[in-house]
């Protein structure tokens, strides 16, 4: 037991330090595109694991987690630019820091609050949202989830506070603007925390009941299980994750346009759970790095001035995807790193 505790010890140290030096190295020594790539491909691996516990553990089908990403975007710039005075006045006011680790350590603080507020921001909304619509069941779900992604975009762009259709980049009258407090650190920590919060549900007591759900609602219900809790319990859960990935997407493009959280980006996040496999913590990480990051290596691969192409390409690996593992990358299993070491593979088909 205590050689089991040190080791997790020692392997959270070491986790620990690497996030560290990532944060630090990376901005200095990667081209400007290949880190903006890396982050993008850190938050939607949070989207799309998030999401996963809805659509993959308990087999709903919601189409509008962008508007949850949109509700935590808003509330953790909102808090970190009108909030500046009273709650972060060691933060620079246009935003900017000098260096890597004066950023994290000047905008910790901020960054945390900020993404514990938004992403309880989302969960509140996602509770308002899934209580009385979790009733519901596939195509009317569905329907439910796309409307509130639109009623977001609709009160947002009549929002003068966050800047309305303009988009939010700070407040014009303090000066005050966005802070870029997003980085490594606070991203790849954030998608451990997901992964391992996904992880030990999925492989928990607790989470048979979701996975009860998605195979058979109705025996589920007759064998006890509250499946209306359970669902929006689930629903709560990726909200709040949702919330916490638009704190730090806030804080990383500083300019926040109600453009970027629209019902085609909820379907992004919708592709990558289905082609990583339902239900697959893995396969909806690998997805939403794959997905994320192909765009821009078919921009370096075939030229700027081939847009047209490029999504061809892209719609094109898709479809031959789905054609040849309909059931996603790792359908319900999950990647297991002991094959690589010469133990014997367990893979959990849920």
């Amino acid at each position: 037991m205590q050689k089991k505790i040190l080791t997790r010890l020692g392997g959270s140290a070491v986790t620990l330090i690497g996030l560290l030096a990532g944060s630090m190295l990376f901005p200095l020594y990667l081209q400007d595109v290949v880190y903006r790539v890396v982050m993008l491909c850190g938050i939607a691996i949070i989207m799309a694991v998030s999401l996963n516990l809805i659509n993959g553990f308990t087999g709903q089908f919601s189409i509008g987690h962008a508007g949850f990403q949109a509700v935590g975007a808003y509330v953790a710039a909102s808090l970190t630019v009108y909030g500046h005075d009273k709650l972060f006045p060691f933060v620079p006011k246009n935003g900017d820091f000098s260096s890597p680790l004066y950023s994290l350590l000047s905008g910790g603080p901020a960054m945390l609050l900020s993404m514990l507020v938004g992403g309880l921001a989302a969960a509140g909304i996602g509770y308002v949202v899934g209580l009385p619509s979790l009733r519901l069941r596939g195509d009317y779900l569905a329907i439910v989830t796309l409307g509130f992604g639109e009623i977001i975009r609709v009160v947002v762009e009549n929002l003068d506070v966050v800047g309305g259709p303009r988009g939010f980049s700070g407040d014009l009258k303090s000066g005050v603007q966005v802070p870029a407090l997003t980085n490594f650190f606070w991203v790849y920590g954030t998608v451990l925390v997901v992964i391992l919060v996904a992880r030990n549900l999925r492989f928990s007591v607790h989470g048979l009941s979701y996975l009860s759900v998605r195979e058979d609602e109705i025996a589920a219900q007759a064998m006890g299980v509250n499946t209306t809790t359970v669902k929006v319990k689930a629903f709560v859960l990726g909200a709040f994750f949702a919330g916490v990935a638009g704190a730090l997407f806030a804080h990383y493009e500083r300019t926040i346009l109600i453009t970027s959280f629209g019902f085609v980006r909820s379907f992004d996040f919708v592709t990558m759970v289905v082609l990583g496999g339902l239900g697959s913590i893995t396969g909806a990480a690998l997805a939403a790095v794959v997905l994320t990051a192909l765009p821009e290596v078919l921009r370096y691969t075939l030229g700027s001035e081939s847009t047209k192409y490029r999504l061809v390409v892209y719609a094109l690996l898709l479809v031959i995807m789905m054609l040849v593992r309909p059931q996603g990358i790792f359908g319900r299993g999950e990647l297991s790193l002991k094959r690589w070491f010469g133990k014997k593979q367990e893979v959990e088909t849920g």
